[in-house]
């Protein structure tokens, strides 16, 4: 009786894995403030793939963790950078079967840890940025990429990857924009996971969590550069933006459970102080529920595997 008047469900093809490759592991590494979630290796990132592609999962969101950093992001663009490596690796193993999705953004490569090229005065260059990310869109897509996760925050940014992908003639290649992501705190331990440099915050460039309509107008803008999906980030703090934003969008709307939201609820359940897979499936269906067509969740994996997700 309760399954049949359900009116929200969450299933394995709405939810998409984010994963952390770092450059010279020769086996995956757990990290700290992340419970069960790992900084893997190429060889380990293949399998948790096949895992990932064999459950049923939508797909899976690849961020680099690289060795050497430097103030240009050179690494991003680099066909031997890990980030490229390790799309082409995914895409041997599992092109076929989920969607394999690369993170756009030079955050992780830079020396400073901003999003973007900085001017003389430390300042984030936006035009001097999108040079960068054209680039590096051509470059995830030569690697295998078959959808650019587009985290920047930069004015114009799915404009020029739109128009850097066309000219180089990959026209499927499709465009997630991060088009409400939010200056939050809750990104926090992703910054472990990537080992960022980041020094002070990225509030000139994301957006301020009092604002809503900027969210909608964040995503009308992307939506009219050629988005393919966009995207509300973080998804717990931000309920109401994702309805929002799904209610206005005539592209598929998807959300990121993110580090904080996701670390909040394993830390509990591993002091033994609430079902963690309980309450990971619950956050899934309020996001589902508010409006989001799939959903990136660090938990996807293993509520797929445990069967609480089918």
């Amino acid at each position: 009786m309760r399954r049949i008047v359900s009116e929200t469900e969450v299933r394995p093809h709405q939810l998409v894995l984010p994963v952390f490759v770092r450059e010279g592991l020769t086996a995956s590494q757990p990290i700290a403030s992340m419970p069960g979630v790992e900084q893997h290796s190429i060889e380990s990132l293949r399998a948790i793939s096949a895992r990932a592609a064999a459950a049923g999962l939508g797909g899976i969101m690849i961020f680099g963790v690289p060795a050497v950093r430097d103030a240009l992001g050179s690494g991003a663009t680099d066909p031997e950078g890990i980030l490229n490596i390790a799309a082409r690796a995914v895409a041997d193993e599992v092109g076929e079967s989920l969607v394999v999705q690369t993170d756009l953004c030079l955050d992780e490569f830079t020396d400073h840890g901003h999003c973007g090229i900085l001017d003389a005065e430390g300042r984030v260059d936006n035009d001097a940025s999108l040079e960068r990310y054209a680039a590096m869109a051509v470059a995830q897509a030569e690697a295998g990429a078959q959808l650019l996760g587009l985290s920047g925050m930069m004015d114009g940014q799915t404009r020029v990857a739109r128009a850097a992908l066309d000219e180089a003639g990959f026209t499927d290649v499709a465009l997630l924009a991060y088009s409400a992501k939010y200056a939050s705190a809750f990104y926090g331990p992703f910054r472990d996971a990537v080992e960022s440099a980041l020094e002070g915050d990225r509030r000139t460039y994301q957006i301020n969590p009092a604002n809503a309509r900027e969210g909608l107008r964040e995503s009308a803008l992307d939506i009219e550069e050629g988005a393919d999906i966009v995207m509300v980030k973080p998804a717990l703090a931000y309920l109401d933006v994702l309805r929002r934003v799904a209610d206005a969008s005539p592209v598929p709307v998807w959300a990121y459970m993110v580090s904080g939201e996701y670390a909040m609820i394993a830390a509990a359940a591993q002091n033994g102080w609430i079902d963690g897979d309980r309450a990971q499936l619950e956050a899934l269906v309020s996001i589902r529920r508010a409006g989001a067509d799939a959903v990136l969740s660090y938990a996807a994996l293993d509520l797929v595997e445990r069967k609480l997700v089918s």
